[in-house]
């Protein structure tokens, strides 16, 4: 799905952004698409993702206060779950505006409800890159498999790709994250994503935790095949990945610099285009008199200078200029021609 692309594909994050709410929903969905964005992609977890001990601690991710009085941890989690429904309901609006729908799935039962809601592809988290029976669910689902690669090393990695494999699973992109919210910039070391573009020869992509535009713009210029960035329709909205999401703004600028550096990086191999060599002629230069010279004179070193235009004798023919002989007489500063010159002489 992702081998060969001409431009990235950009998957705008919505995750939890939606707060359990189908209305603000619908309208990350409707800007996401408008911003350009070639994806939207939901989380499926529901409030069996934590162990009872978490709950008990009632600690919101994200957020710098423990022991909340206003609500529990799991009310929270149940409130900003999607139900199976409301999964289908989203999945069937992406459909009716043109934009793909996917949701990170966290156990097996959550991966055949993504098949069920046409998904085209199924994203496993970095938390579950060491999870094999998750994996092997998702590569057997048929769909193609993107894996995050946050919190690995490339061992770990190694083996999630050989499970991915062995279950079956060849379409398969890898993500390059770095599972800090944000990462500072000295840690987001984007050159792994050509590292791991050589280590395992499948299409690589970024999942970007950072603030701002530059670094998943960087990322594309690296030929990042998947750019994944956390959307918010506002930073100062209650939840948990709000404050490190990308606004429509910046979404937009992710997704107009994708398609310019789509066009800008071309190709490989040195070629001049056609309008740049109908302007070469004219920014080039031709060898001219330095100063007048008269017929039977020996062109030497110092009767010569370098000027635009360059449809005269080029510069690279110096050599051979120099030691020939002058036909005719020729004014300071006019461009030397093969036929004001003959094989070498002396002068008269």
């Amino acid at each position: 799905m992702f081998e060969n692309r001409e431009t990235a594909y950009i998957i705008a994050e919505i995750g939890a952004n939606h707060n359990g709410d189908m209305d603000l929903a619908r309208k990350m969905i409707d800007e996401a698409k408008n911003c350009g964005a070639d994806a939207v992609k939901f989380q499926s977890w529901d409030t069996t993702i934590f162990s009872a001990s978490v709950y008990e601690q009632n600690y919101f991710l994200g957020d710098d206060y423990r022991n909340r009085s206003d609500y529990t941890l799991k009310e929270i989690v149940d409130a900003f779950a999607v139900t199976v429904a409301e999964m289908q309901e989203l999945a069937g609006y992406c459909h009716s505006i043109g934009i793909d729908f996917s949701s990170t799935p966290f156990n097996e039962r959550q991966v055949k409800e993504l098949v069920d809601c046409g998904a085209p592809y199924v994203k496993i988290a970095s938390m579950d890159i060491d999870n094999p029976r998750l994996l092997r669910c998702a590569a057997a689902s048929g769909l193609p498999v993107v894996l995050s690669t946050g919190f690995s090393q490339l061992a770990e990695i190694d083996r999630a790709v050989r499970w991915l494999e062995q279950a079956g699973c060849r379409d398969i992109a890898i993500l390059h994250c770095v599972s800090l919210y944000p990462p500072a910039d000295d840690e987001v070391n984007l050159n792994n994503i050509d590292m791991l573009r050589t280590a395992f020869d499948y299409p690589v992509g970024f999942s970007d935790h950072t603030m701002g535009t530059e670094i998943p713009i960087a990322a594309i210029a690296k030929d990042a095949a998947i750019i994944e960035k956390h959307f918010t329709l506002d930073r100062d909205m209650f939840g948990w990945d709000h404050k490190m999401s990308c606004t429509p703004e910046e979404l937009r600028t992710i997704c107009t610099a994708r398609d310019r550096l789509a066009k800008a990086l071309g190709s490989s191999r040195r070629t001049v285009g056609e309008r740049e060599l109908e302007r070469r002629t004219e920014y080039r230069r031709s060898i001219v008199a330095a100063r007048p010279l008269k017929a039977g004179h020996t062109v030497g070193q110092d009767d010569i200078d370098f000027r635009r235009p360059g449809n005269g004798i080029p510069p690279h023919a110096v050599d051979q200029i120099v030691g020939m002989t002058l036909t005719q007489d020729v004014p300071e500063d006019t461009l030397l021609k093969m036929t004001d010159l003959k094989p070498g002489g002396s002068d008269a």
